[in-house]
């Protein structure tokens, strides 16, 4: 069987690399790809990255910290000056950079400015949000004993009900990413977008310190309930979409929650644990915890602390959403993450996005595909066509394209009259759709 990598070096043959180092190039692509919805310029990104060396930590977040700033304030001398659009356009490229800033710092000798260059970020997103018209409304969504922090996103103030589309993250990804990855198209297709930050993401992990769940029906039914609470939903057109690890969180969602019209994973993901599977892991899996507990965590401890710098970023980094230090602690929790005698209870109209050279969850798309119980299509991307790698970063036009012509045509039958055969008007056939 071909390995993950062996993929992505197939792919890095073919098309113009930024980086040797795999994890390098896609926070570029990453970037770079935001300019699409106008949260980076090429140019910008360009000369950043011609400052970098390979695997220099430390410049990486030098040289996205320099061109962030420098966008930053020109962004607040635009909006001094009265010139809104230009303000909001220049914050939204300064909070992605921030980010991009920020992906790499446990590797470095001061990780301890992971959150305050979030926060930055964070900073930058919120006046972007503000300046948009209408203003993207920050709302605090309901769970349990606290509150989702979320942004409501609106083409307009007419507060006329709209199809609504749910924008839920991975376990790393800022939620600007949920404005880059389909909101500003949702917007422009006249759909309503609500954005959120789940348990183990953003803001919920970094000044809530909620931790990842793997029963995410539990963190959907409340965003769907709060959404429900307000007028301008359509509530026979919810549909969600999900990045990254939020293709398995979406589709967890959606077998539980039978309110979700449509979803959309991007990719389609079967078992979380995949990218970390390692006869590490799949020993603590089949053994006692107590057991493996101890010599694997004083192991992990000491490579974070003093290891090669990737695997201090790789486990820093990893374990943190899980709200955890041990390494045993998250391989076990892992287990509990994946759609085994799940996937069969979804029966919504399911979209599965798979991007050739998927690095992390390389044939899961197909695997979610062959095994939803209910109507389901899949997006293959090609590296020819640009659109290669994890949620296809270069390729976001190609994306919004495949994804809300689907979601359009799947959403258009809802609600419609029965033909004579007792078929719904406008319903696609989607069991053996690829896209």
């Amino acid at each position: 069987m071909t390995s993950a990598w062996t993929l992505v070096k197939i792919v890095r043959m073919r098309e113009h690399r930024f980086f040797g180092d795999e994890q390098f190039e896609f926070a570029m692509r990453l970037a770079l790809g935001s300019a699409y919805h106008r949260a980076a310029e090429v140019g910008e990104c360009l000369a950043t990255a011609a400052q970098i060396h390979e695997r220099d930590f430390e410049g990486w977040f030098r040289a996205w910290s320099r061109t962030a700033e420098r966008v930053e304030a020109a962004a607040q001398d635009c909006e001094a000056r009265g010139h809104p659009v230009s303000a909001r356009e220049a914050y939204l490229r300064a909070n992605t950079y921030f980010f991009t800033a920020s992906v790499f710092l446990d590797a470095t000798d001061e990780p301890e400015r992971l959150v305050p260059t979030w926060e930055r970020h964070r900073g930058c997103w919120d006046r972007a949000a503000a300046l948009f018209d209408p203003p993207f409304e920050r709302v605090a969504i309901p769970y349990e004993e606290t509150t989702l922090p979320g942004y409501w996103m609106s083409l307009d103030s007419t507060g006329r009900p709209r199809p609504l589309l749910l924008m839920n993250n991975g376990s790393d990804g800022p939620i600007s990413d949920m404005y880059v990855f389909g909101g500003a198209g949702a917007l422009a297709r006249g759909y309503n977008v609500l954005a959120y930050d789940g348990p183990g993401q953003g803001a919920a992990l970094y000044r809530q310190s909620l931790s990842l769940r793997p029963d995410w029906e539990r963190v959907v039914t409340p965003v769907i309930d709060y959404a429900l609470s307000r007028d301008n939903v359509d509530p026979e057109r919810i549909a969600i979409y999900g990045a990254s690890m939020g293709g398995y969180m979406v589709a967890r969602a959606a077998a539980f929650e039978h309110r979700i019209a449509a979803a959309i994973t991007d990719p389609g993901v079967w078992d979380v644990a995949t990218p970390s599977d390692s006869p590490v892991l799949r020993l603590v899996r089949r053994s006692p915890q107590r057991i493996w507990r101890a010599p694997i965590d004083a192991i992990a401890a000491a490579l974070a602390a003093r290891g090669p710098r990737r695997l201090r970023h790789t486990l820093r980094f990893g374990m943190r959403p899980y709200g955890t230090r041990s390494l045993a602690e998250m391989l076990t929790l892992l287990r509990e993450y994946n759609l085994d005698g799940i996937a069969e209870r979804i029966s919504c109209p399911l979209l599965v996005l798979d991007p050739e050279g998927e690095q992390f969850w390389p044939g899961e798309a197909q695997q979610l595909r062959d095994s939803a119980g209910g109507p389901t299509a899949i997006a293959h991307f090609r590296a020819d066509e640009g659109g290669a790698l994890h949620m296809q970063p270069l390729a976001r036009g190609r994306s919004d394209q495949r994804i809300l012509d689907w979601l359009d045509e799947t959403l258009a039958g809802i609600g419609q009259p029965a033909t004579p055969d007792g078929a719904t008007v406008g319903t696609p056939h989607l069991a053996d759709t690829p896209l």
